[in-house]
């Protein structure tokens, strides 16, 4: 057995496990039948092997597998981790997965093409990750690129937020303690101190973002029912990968799919729905149908003027 191939197994192992238990000769027909075991030529599975694997796989994505003893003599997935955990472990799969492929085969270039954008900011990402860890206070430069300024900032570091393949440091302005979001790509000199910070702050990030889109939900909203409808075509696409985690589908018609969320109207979320043009219109709350309005015009406006 390869010894580089152990986290294409382990992905396997859970995608077969998490559509049925099965024994330990149906895992194996499933894996040596796999396209990646085939393209690795690897002819053989052993219960010696699947058995370590079973152990790691409980280490490395805290999955408790276990066999049915008596009967049937199936093994199964016992137990699921809790959302943020489970949310971790499906974005290491899927790197593990991607990782692999691109390992074990040297031309992968003529066949996967990853996007030209190079995501800036990610060399401060560990650095900041220690911060959070052991409360350190930290120090940069941050670029606005609204006011077009640099500014020197100290803060007290606290989270660290994903949105649309950007990464977001969230933290504690000690200027005026106040909670922000800094956009890694724009950080610049970035210096962990030695120094702790001693305040204890009680966010519950993952509440606090829970009816957020994106990162710009910092200050005490109240989330809204957001209702909207799309083309068929439009509709599709966003059933099969949906923009939020309250997104639910209230009605369809031959034309047209209805959805509703819970979420802050943010500017972040009313960009995501311009960028659908034609496609996607609100229908509720008044104020962001009336932002998208607004917005709208002044755009139809520029281009009359020009």
């Amino acid at each position: 057995m390869k010894k580089d191939f152990y986290l294409t197994r382990y992905a396997l192992i859970i995608k077969r496990l998490e559509s049925s238990p099965a024994t330990y000769s149906q895992l194996e027909d499933y894996l040596l039948n796999s396209f990646e075991f085939q393209d690795a030529g690897i002819k053989s599975y052993s219960i010696r092997t699947l058995q370590r694997d079973i152990r790691e796989i409980s280490d490395l994505f805290n999955l408790s597998i276990h066999n049915k003893k008596k009967g049937d003599n199936r093994y199964y997935i016992e137990s699921r981790p809790i959302m943020e955990v489970d949310e971790y472990n499906q974005k290491l799969l899927e790197s593990f997965q991607v990782s692999n492929a691109l390992n074990l085969h040297p031309d992968f270039s003529d066949f996967i093409f990853f996007e030209s954008r190079k995501p800036t900011g990610i060399e401060h990402f560990y650095d900041l990750f220690f911060a959070i860890r052991n409360k350190r206070v930290v120090s940069f430069e941050h670029y606005n690129y609204k006011n077009k300024i640099m500014t020197s900032r100290k803060v007290h570091p606290l989270a660290l937020k994903e949105s649309k393949d950007r990464w977001y440091l969230i933290a504690i302005d000690t200027k005026d303690k106040i909670l922000k979001s800094f956009g890694l790509d724009r950080v610049n000199y970035l210096d962990v101190s030695d120094n702790k910070f001693r305040e204890k702050y009680n966010y519950n990030f993952r509440e606090h973002f829970k009816n957020a889109f994106g990162v710009m939900n910092l200050a005490e909203q109240k989330p809204q029912n957001i209702v909207m409808k799309c083309s068929r075509h439009q509709g599709e696409y966003i059933r099969s990968f949906p923009l939020h985690q309250s997104q639910k589908e209230t009605k369809e018609t031959p034309e047209e799919i209805y959805f509703e969320f819970f979420l802050h109207p943010t500017y972040d979320f009313m960009q995501e729905i311009l960028s659908y043009g034609k496609e996607v219109t609100v229908l509720e709350p008044k104020c962001l149908v009336d932002d998208i309005r607004t917005h709208l015009q002044e755009s139809l406006n520029r281009y009359l003027e020009s």
